[in-house]
């Protein structure tokens, strides 16, 4: 069955055959419902609410529809698992090469920040932990990068890898304090606010850390939905929306212009972009002793939802 090209962008419901045999003895059915992002001669690419994305083969169809837009904010950012939202974090920043081991995602990007060169470990592996524990190893021998898990503090796969012998990442920037709120449509994109769909020099320079530009950009830049903010060459900030959910970060102000309201400006533009484009929750991920940036956060909602930490076999360097 052909799927409406004009139907790209709509929130739509597509049935469509699994393989097997259902209750009533025909071929087994399932729906499939969320924004048709690509459509190809072959196959729908459908993203579901938590961003996650669903490819159909147009073959495999047997009814489809546009549907009406969801109603805003059906569930609270603050109820969604740290399981849950280290996936839905990942896909806002996604590293440059990846492969699944379970449920687990092995993750490498030549450097660029530790949430794309780690594995980041929710779910089942699909394999005793041990021999998961070689298969990560393994990964990153293969990539020539050091081994890294990132895992949520306080959890049953942190303990679990304590007791293997990894150890926290020595490092100032071990983890991140990862915040959520629920959007409200009470912000406007900022009158001077650039919003580009790529990063340019002067917004890559600005946003420092940076070593390999190329590997910087393949991350940031990844997203299907993704805003690069730029007010006036003196502050940034990137928003990448991936169904419901935003990511917002990489809020940076030249030191001589601080303190005159433009990160706050940053964050509102952002916050209504994302609205814009589907999104009515959003999240950040930002240190623990950021405290201004915390107090910033906060004035815009943002509630603490869970940290996380990174680890290495014990004896890394």
């Amino acid at each position: 069955m052909t799927i409406d090209p004009g139907a790209r962008g709509r929130r739509v419901v597509v049935r469509h055959v699994v393989g097997g045999r259902g209750p009533s003895g025909g071929p087994a059915m399932t729906d499939v419902v969320g924004r048709l992002v690509e459509l190809t001669e072959d196959e729908a690419c459908i993203e579901r609410r938590d961003g996650s994305l669903t490819r159909v083969t147009l073959t495999d169809v047997v009814t489809w529809k546009v549907v009406p837009d969801r109603p805003l904010r059906s569930r609270r950012a603050s109820s969604a698992s740290a399981d849950k939202l280290t996936r839905i974090t990942s896909r806002g920043w996604p590293a440059i090469e990846s492969m699944a081991l379970g449920e687990w995602e092995l993750r490498t990007s030549r450097g660029f920040t530790g949430r794309a060169n780690s594995v980041a470990v929710h779910g089942d592996p699909g394999m005793p932990f041990d021999d998961a524990l070689r298969r990560v190893r393994d990964f990153y021998d293969q990539h020539e990068r050091p081994a890294l898990a990132q895992v949520v503090m306080g959890s049953d796969d942190e303990e679990r890898f304590a007791a293997a012998g990894w150890e926290p990442m020595r490092s100032h920037r071990n983890g991140a304090l990862v915040q959520v709120t629920d959007l409200r449509p009470v912000h406007a994109i900022d009158p001077e606010a650039v919003i580009a769909p790529t990063a340019d020099d002067d917004w890559l320079s600005m946003y420092g850390r940076v070593e390999d530009p190329s590997a910087a950009r393949a991350v940031l830049e990844g997203p299907d939905t993704v805003g690069f903010i730029s007010i006036g060459n003196v502050a940034i900030g990137r928003v990448a929306v991936s169904g419901e959910w935003a990511g917002i970060g990489a809020v940076e102000v030249l030191p001589e212009h601080r303190r005159q309201g433009l990160a706050r400006r940053i964050v509102g533009t952002a916050i209504a972009w994302a609205m814009g484009h589907g999104a009515d929750k959003a999240y950040l991920q930002t240190m623990r002793d950021n405290t201004a940036a915390l107090a910033l956060y906060a004035s815009f909602g943002f509630v603490d939802h869970h940290e996380y930490r990174y680890l290495q076999p014990s004896g890394a360097n």
